[in-house]
């Protein structure tokens, strides 16, 4: 895995209870509880950081860190990514507003209009 990439989420969060779980923008009490390294990758997915700075940050957060920290971050995105959670780039990327924030952080009703408007515009171009 190319640690230089910028990793970004693809799907809506929510972070209540120190549980980070998958959110439905339609039904924001409908969520689905990520296993605890999953939801540290997809809360820290913003596209504007790469795996490389995602590993170091997590060093830190442990007095000594787990020997086999990076091999573990690596499987983790690695799922994620088989899921389509999760995309590398090799650039950073701007996250759309509903991407951006826990769902509690965000506006729901422009969260959804501008999820329909991304929708329309990337099915419309298609012929």
């Amino acid at each position: 895995m190319d640690n230089a990439q910028y990793f970004y989420r693809k799907v809506v969060f929510t972070r209540k209870n120190n549980q980070i779980a998958l959110a439905d923008i339609n039904q924001p009490d409908n969520i689905s509880p990520l296993e605890d390294w999953m939801g540290t990758v997809i809360s820290l997915a913003d596209g504007i950081h790469t795996i490389q700075e995602l590993i170091d940050y997590l060093k830190q957060q442990y007095e000594v860190a787990p020997v086999n920290l990076e091999e573990t971050l690596h499987s983790v995105v690695e799922r994620l990514l088989e899921g389509e959670l999760i995309q590398l780039s090799d650039i950073k990327v701007d996250l759309p507003y509903y991407l951006a924030l826990p769902i509690e952080q965000l506006d729901i009703e422009k969260a959804k209009q501008l999820m329909a408007e991304e929708e329309h515009n990337s099915t419309s171009g298609e012929s």
